[in-house]
């Protein structure tokens, strides 16, 4: 996969802001201040001896997935939080692995889906993981599936690497895998990337939209129907990412179905869906210099818009009860993390005990209990590790340290806080992590440094 810089990403997205029509300005204007909102506890999670943690889904049993930095920050494996301890689910034999972004990741059983480098050289030196990763490593990427402590490799479609995203109740696993035949649409050398299902430990191919080549499936409920994004050459570049799809089988096939759009015909991506089929992710906004979170449901796609001030935002999850989380950023790529509820979008660092260290980049998982999780950055040390958030339920006491009184928020702060490196250098490290190749062009982003 090919990177981008950071540079052509800020100049982009500060691009962005200024082409902006004044009246999307209009539709960050949302009644999010006129309701009372529940509070939170917070709970930084641990590492496996690193300094660094991503945590990036959690099922309905509190059990959360995502990867840490062993001692050293040299390497990164996928890990499973359980009762506060965390495990160590190892690799396939290379020196890292992660579980990328899904919720719920794991499922109720605990199991847990994701990528791993292998010991064996990839031939095309397409570093394909790289982006999940962290870091850029000469080895084929290869999908697992994690249960009962033993990390099992997923096959592919013929071609040398492939991602699996999470797995379903009904052990069903969605992802992505290359194929042996190259890609035209791209302007180097790469296979094609196919959007696909493992059931049963077999890997089928599911369809793409028509004209689009390459594509991903990210996400998938109990009901069997996935979400994700079809485009041109494996996606890499966000502009070639053309339809937000949904899947769902018909008899023995699948077939695909184009989420439409927020008036955009580009950065189009599903990233969750709940058992009620509702959908959430990014879509285009007329003209393609922006993209909004959207809900889809009965179809019908909504913008879900941005925090006050805030020009792009994406929503990454939905629990089933209609609860999505994401992120809001500004102009500079400071983001936020927050919360879609009741028609209204929330600060998530408004509803945490006052105070805190930890400013909370985003939300990449939520479950039907209403707990939270994701990337928090420590604004003294710049530390980066994951957060978990479990609403203090006045129906439901008994959470140490929790205030169950109702956050009033029209007034509670909205003001992203300026966070700097320990360097001395801004880093938008939300964006920079997650700009991987479904979201935008970056180089690699590690957080070690």
């Amino acid at each position: 996969m090919k990177s981008r810089t950071l540079t052509w990403v800020t100049s982009m997205l500060l691009f962005a802001a200024l082409a902006l029509p004044t009246g999307l300005a209009a539709q960050d204007k949302q009644d999010h201040n006129h309701h009372k909102q529940t509070r939170y506890s917070l709970q930084i999670l641990g590492t496996l001896g690193g300094t660094t943690t991503d945590v990036v889904g959690i099922n309905n049993r509190g059990e959360a997935a995502g990867s840490s930095t062993l001692s050293g920050d040299q390497v990164r494996h996928a890990s499973l939080w359980r009762n506060g301890a965390i495990i160590d689910l190892g690799t396939l034999g290379g020196p890292d692995s992660v579980a990328p972004e899904a919720s719920p990741q794991p499922n109720d059983m605990g199991e847990v889906a994701g990528a791993s480098y292998t010991s064996t050289p990839d031939s095309n030196a397409a570093q394909f993981c790289s982006l999940f990763m962290f870091v850029s490593d000469p080895y084929t990427c290869r999908p697992f599936i994690w249960r009962g402590g033993v990390m099992d490799e997923l096959s592919t479609l013929g071609g040398n690497n492939a991602i699996a995203w999470k797995v379903n109740n009904r052990g069903q696993v969605p992802g992505i895998s290359q194929i042996t035949t190259e890609d035209p649409t791209c302007s180097d050398s790469e296979p094609e990337s196919e959007p696909v299902i493992w059931e049963r430990g077999q890997i089928q191919q599911l369809p793409t939209i028509s004209g689009d080549l390459d594509g991903f499936a990210d996400a998938i409920n109990d009901l069997g129907q996935a979400v994700g994004s079809t485009g041109n050459c494996d996606l890499d570049i966000p502009l070639t990412s053309l339809h937000a799809v949904l899947w769902q089988r018909d008899g023995q096939n699948w077939t695909a179905t184009d989420l439409g759009d927020l008036g955009g015909t580009e950065w189009n991506l599903a990233f969750g869906i709940n058992k009620r089929g509702q959908v959430v992710g990014q879509s285009g906004l007329p003209g393609n210099m922006a993209f909004h979170a959207f809900l889809w449901s009965e179809g019908m796609m909504t913008d879900l818009g941005t925090l006050p001030g805030d020009f792009v935002s994406w929503a990454e999850t939905i629990n089933n009860s209609g609860q999505a989380v994401g992120a809001s950023f500004d102009a500079s790529g400071n983001a936020r993390a927050v919360v879609w509820e009741d028609g209204a979008i929330t600060d998530l660092n408004t509803l945490v005990p006052p105070g805190s260290a930890w400013f909370l980049w985003e939300a990449l998982g939520n479950n039907d209990r209403g707990q939270i999780v994701g990337p928090a950055l420590n604004t003294i040390n710049g530390e980066f590790r994951g957060y978990l958030l479990t609403p203090c339920d006045e129906n439901h006491p008994g959470i140490e340290s929790c205030d169950y009184g109702l956050v009033d928020l029209s007034a509670a702060s909205q003001t992203s806080p300026e966070v700097l490196h320990p360097s001395g250098r801004m880093t938008p490290q939300s964006i920079m992590r997650r700009m991987n190749w479904y979201r935008f062009p970056s180089p690699a982003f590690d957080p070690r440094n």
